[in-house]
């Protein structure tokens, strides 16, 4: 059959572009909090096997992974400027328009039979493919394949970036996920570890950047004029007119961006607020009912766990450190009908749990570690919240603009997360790590592990524990220290 350009077509390949183009630069902001790359979950300093950045961290004093973040420029990254939740934000928000246009045209593909001019009709393609790069590295042009729009080399091109590269890019996205890692621990597996899948997404990213060169390049080789036409009207008629309108096209793409940034970096909450609604509410249905069924018990523990977040520097906190917290206290209220007050020697002579999982940090470092304490669920039973309470806020000892010099705000530092999150089997207030007491860098005396969600939802220095009916009066009201402050979304599976 002959194949022609329909319209829907046409508007899916412009379309394409827009979001491809997001991604990539989100992806980029995204890599910027965290430029180094490495062979296991264990993410220890000095390990990567790939870095883009020349900071060195100190060896003889603390530093967390803020202190490792780099500011790409606006130029490259969206939107530039160490601002990793407006990169989350604009990436996820693009996945979803990026998945959505490539499912309508996979559909449309095959309703309409344009499946032909990708899917190779037999293995004679692969020779004639050869062929044709060998025609290619010798300065010539090959013969299009009869009936079809290029030749057999960029068939079979089109269709690896279309049904291998576009699907690896979802798929090793996926496995970058907290909640699907805890609940489908064997998908993890499948590509070696959640840092080798993070390999494996920067190579596709890679080879999306290749492929689009190349592409580019073979327009300009085979006829702009032609194949522009071909891709605005879909035919060969008025090339100025395609290529004025191409233009504009490219002028609109390019607007995007530029207001994409500016917004970003201009009016952050904005943008936190109206594609935060989109990607949370997809994010809610999908990811939240994933309770971890993780179990690293076989797996030793990591050597070095990175530290994220320093310790609260005050006197009150020194104090407490120096005497074993045994007078720190625990304070539990807010809309309960059962307030009160728990020592550390209280909460160790509670229920407790333990277990070995992998700790996935929201700028992209893992770390494996055992973590015991308290169900949170055994807490919110004896606490008895009230019917009005669906969310639980933790407020602890640390104070951002005190004792973390890279943070971007001050203020006490707090995380909310739902009762639902706070009643799963896998959220815990953990008092020891790895067998031993809670370190003062991990959050001791208490800190919150949540396994489905990343490592900045699970407060450290935790004094007090409030069941609220809304936490849009707290802080700036975004449900957290980091989401108020440096625009991250309030639920994080992924």
């Amino acid at each position: 059959m002959e194949l022609d350009f329909p319209a829907w077509l046409r508007v899916a390949h412009w379309v394409n572009v827009l979001f491809v183009t997001l991604l990539i630069r989100s992806g980029i902001e995204i890599i910027a909090t965290h430029p180094k790359f490495y062979g296991n979950d264990r993410s220890e300093p000095g390990t990567e096997w790939a870095r883009f950045t020349r900071k060195s961290m100190p060896e003889d004093k603390l530093y967390d992974t803020l202190d490792e973040e780099e500011s790409y420029s606006s130029i490259i990254s969206l939107p530039g400027r160490k601002k990793l939740g407006m990169g989350r934000h604009w990436h996820f928000f693009s996945v979803l328009g990026w998945v959505l246009t490539g499912a309508a045209y996979f559909v449309l593909l095959f309703a309409t039979g344009q499946w032909h001019r990708y899917i190779p009709y037999s293995w004679s393609i692969f020779p004639t493919a050869w062929s044709d790069l060998l025609t290619y590295l010798g300065f010539d042009l090959p013969p299009l394949l009869p009936g079809q729009p290029f030749d057999a080399i960029q068939k079979l091109s089109y269709a690896f970036v279309l049904f291998i590269l576009a699907p690896f890019q979802i798929l090793t996205g996926l496995a970058q996920s907290p909640a699907i890692e805890a609940r489908f621990p064997w998908y993890l597996r499948l590509w070696g570890g959640r840092q080798r899948a993070r390999n494996l997404h920067l190579l596709g990213l890679l080879a999306f950047l290749g492929f689009t060169a190349v592409h580019i390049m073979m327009i300009a080789v085979w006829g702009w004029g032609h194949l522009n036409a071909l891709m605005i009207f879909g035919e060969v008629r008025d090339r100025t007119s395609a290529l004025a309108l191409s233009l504009v096209i490219i002028a609109v793409i390019v607007a995007i961006h530029w207001a994409a940034t500016v917004v970003s970096l201009e009016r952050p909450r904005l943008v936190q607020r109206t594609l935060g609604a989109v990607v949370m509410s997809v994010r809610k249905v999908l990811l939240r009912p994933m309770v971890s069924r993780q179990d690293y018990s076989g797996v030793e523990p990591s050597g070095r766990h990175r530290v994220n977040g320093k310790p609260p520097d005050s006197d009150a906190y020194k104090v407490l450190a120096v005497h074993g917290f045994t007078d720190w206290r625990l304070q539990v209220g807010g809309l309960v009908d059962n307030p009160m007050t728990l020592t550390l020697a209280d909460l160790r002579a509670l229920p407790r749990q333990t277990q070995r999982v992998l700790h996935n940090c929201v700028q992209g470092w893992t770390s494996i570690g055992e973590w015991s304490g308290l169900p949170m669920r055994e807490l919110v039973d004896l606490a008895a919240p009230l019917p009005q309470a669906r969310y639980v806020c933790f407020l602890t000892m640390q104070d951002a603009g005190r004792d973390e010099p890279s943070a971007q705000g001050a203020g006490q530092f707090y995380e909310v997360i739902d009762l639902e999150v706070a009643r799963q089997s896998h959220t815990l207030l953990a008092y020891e790590m790895n067998g031993g007491p809670l370190p003062i860098e991990h959050g001791a005396p208490l800190r919150l592990r949540i396994e489905n969600q990343v490592g900045f939802k699970m407060a450290k220095w935790i004094t007090h524990i409030e069941f609220v009916s809304d936490y849009s009066g707290i802080g700036e009201g975004m449900g957290g220290w980091r989401e108020d402050n440096v625009f991250y979304d309030k639920n994080v599976g992924i």
